[in-house]
């Protein structure tokens, strides 16, 4: 993990990005070239222009994990078939855990099922996001009171959009696919907000 720190070189205050290891929070790959930069000459200065960069490449490609477990996903495989064209947005779909960070639970969740999409996103390097695609992923739905049935993928892991339908259309995926980048932008921004005020903080300007 890296964190934004404030040093005093040759009497002026810069902000560099200093490298924290722990064992609970892997570095994700964006962090360790953010790091990279640093050791170059000026790199320090340039070290916000490039996260802001690095984050907005994060936003405008989600590359998706689908996790189909019934009728949600006939309209998932058509959101990415030739007519919507999920691609566009720059979604594309990855067939393991390890290149996606992007989790698509689309159906009914089962109790047995549940520690096998836990194991999956806990596969999937950081940052990762998770879409509940349909009722029944978002709630259990009809099947909420089944014994064997999860009532909602977020008891299993956390959830970053809901997309509502029973089915839910190839156009309402889409719009959260977009609403998640929208999130994943402001998040950024917020961050980059409170590292800024709390290095005014520390200038003591």
């Amino acid at each position: 993990m890296a964190k934004l720190k404030v040093i005093n070189k040759d009497g002026v205050n810069v902000r560099v990005l200093e490298q924290i290891h722990s064992k609970e929070n892997n570095t994700s790959i964006l962090e360790d070239l953010i790091f990279k930069f640093e050791k170059f000459p000026g790199g320090e200065i340039l070290i916000t222009s490039t996260s802001l960069l690095l984050n907005w490449a994060k936003a405008k490609s989600a590359w998706g994990l689908t996790f189909g477990l019934a009728c949600c996903a006939i309209e998932l495989m058509a959101t990415y078939g030739p007519e919507f064209d999920a691609e566009r947005i720059g979604s594309i779909l990855r067939a393991t855990p390890r290149q996606a960070d992007l989790m698509i639970v689309a159906g009914t969740v089962t109790i047995k099922m549940a520690p096998r999409l836990k194991r999956l996103y806990e596969q999937m390097p950081n940052p990762k996001w998770v879409i509940a695609m349909g009722s029944c992923a978002i709630s259990g739905d009809h099947y909420r009171n089944v014994y064997s049935v999860v009532p909602g993928v977020d008891q299993v892991v956390p959830v970053d959009v809901y997309v509502p339908g029973c089915p839910p259309t190839p156009d309402a995926l889409l719009n959260g696919i977009m609403k998640l980048a929208e999130k994943i932008e402001l998040e950024y921004k917020q961050r980059r907000s409170k590292i800024e005020n709390k290095d005014k903080k520390n200038l003591d300007i």
